[in-house]
């Protein structure tokens, strides 16, 4: 552990942001395991509802920092032509 005061602020810091930033992880991974889970169950309307509030939650993973947006971008590009390919 840190014996300077200012270190101890920054250990006590990082372990919030940790913490918060795993939430916004956390949730974001479950909205994406939603929805695959009802592209196999073939799902069509369940998972064209699901979609956009599942880009909505990576779109504010990206915005807080959590991930990159090229990480971002490219989940919710797989999960669109998942969502597409069972739509045709």
């Amino acid at each position: 552990m840190a014996n300077i005061k200012s270190a101890i602020k920054r250990v006590e810091i990082n372990k919030k942001k940790h913490d918060l930033n795993q939430s916004y992880k956390s949730d974001m991974r479950t909205h994406i395991k939603r929805v695959e889970k009802l592209v196999a169950t073939n799902d069509v309307e369940g998972a064209k509802k699901e979609l956009p509030n599942t880009n909505r939650k990576i779109d504010k993973a990206i915005q807080k920092g959590v991930i990159h947006r090229n990480s971002g971008n490219r989940q919710k590009s797989r999960l669109a032509k998942l969502v597409q390919k069972m739509g045709a």
